[in-house]
């Protein structure tokens, strides 16, 4: 298990039917967490909260008793991000992902020589400020328009305006393809992706078909002296485990190293317990 813990500006203070109460800067949220199917008596903080989430019944949802600004930034460590809350429950970052930036940020710092990193998926860029600030060269590659110009954001955010950062609007796929064809290389590779979406031309992406394939082509895309290919999923049905064996298979058979599995948690401030938040699996080099 790695715990997201260092956080500051964002907490998870309590958990219950189905919902978190979190805190993120200087507002407090509650928005709906399958997982959560305990249900213990709620305090007053949560009839405090500044917004809530709502699903409809028939799809999708809305903020509730909204007394938001429409966005506001929350920093971690010396990064700065934008927090705007959207549809579908989203607030522009996941802050569990920050046990997966501590890991690689100091792999990157470490290496001694230029890092080349390629973020698939890279949603607003969490990943890629964090490998940015580390010394890394990145490629993010994400299908939303409008989630790469919040990337470009928190990267002038985290001071990164004149980092060596390529944004790409493409389907993840097609651009890994094309990238071969090129013969482009990479000491690096993050993936997040989504469990079902479509890319900018009406592509379908169904993660349980689709993820082998991506991690076999990608693998391809790593340079002579790797550093690491980190793979994240918040699909319930994947498990850690799952994604271990296609860096197994793909990287590890290629480049020796070792790979390792693991859940991503978040402490829940009301009971010290922990919530769990998705996998990932890790390769390194060493």
């Amino acid at each position: 298990m790695w715990i997201a813990d260092k956080w500051n500006d964002y907490k998870l203070l309590d958990t219950s039917g189905g919902e978190r109460l979190e805190r993120w800067g200087k507002y407090t949220l509650i928005r709906p967490d399958p997982q959560i199917i305990w249900q213990p008596e709620r305090s007053l903080d949560w009839e405090r909260a500044d917004a809530s989430y709502r699903r409809s019944r028939s799809g999708g949802g809305a903020w509730s008793q909204n007394r938001l600004p429409e966005s506001w930034i929350i920093n971690y460590g010396k990064l700065r991000f934008l927090i705007k809350p959207m549809g579908f429950k989203h607030t522009g970052l996941f802050p569990e992902q920050a046990a997966n930036w501590d890991w690689f940020s100091k792999l990157i710092a470490d290496a001694g020589r230029p890092i080349k990193v390629l973020n698939l998926f890279a949603y607003t860029g969490g990943a890629t400020v964090a490998a940015a600030a580390a010394g890394a060269s990145v490629v993010h590659v994400d299908a939303a328009k409008g989630m790469v110009a919040q990337a470009k954001e928190n990267a002038a955010l985290s001071g990164l305006v004149n980092a060596p950062i390529r944004y790409i609007v493409d389907d993840c796929k097609k651009f890994v393809e094309r990238e071969a064809r090129r013969g482009n290389k990479y000491d690096a590779v993050i993936m997040d992706p989504p469990s079902y979406g479509r890319g900018p031309g009406g592509e379908t992406w169904k993660l349980e078909e689709c993820i082998d394939e991506l991690v076999s082509l990608a693998a391809n895309l790593l340079s002579d002296e790797p550093l690491f290919f980190l793979i994240n999923s918040y699909t319930t049905g994947l498990s850690p485990l799952t994604m271990q064996y296609l860096l197994e298979l793909h990287v590890k058979q290629r480049h020796g190293g070792a790979c390792e599995a693991g859940e991503l948690a978040l402490p829940v401030q009301s009971t010290g317990a922990y919530l769990p938040c998705g996998g990932s699996a890790r390769w390194t080099s060493k």
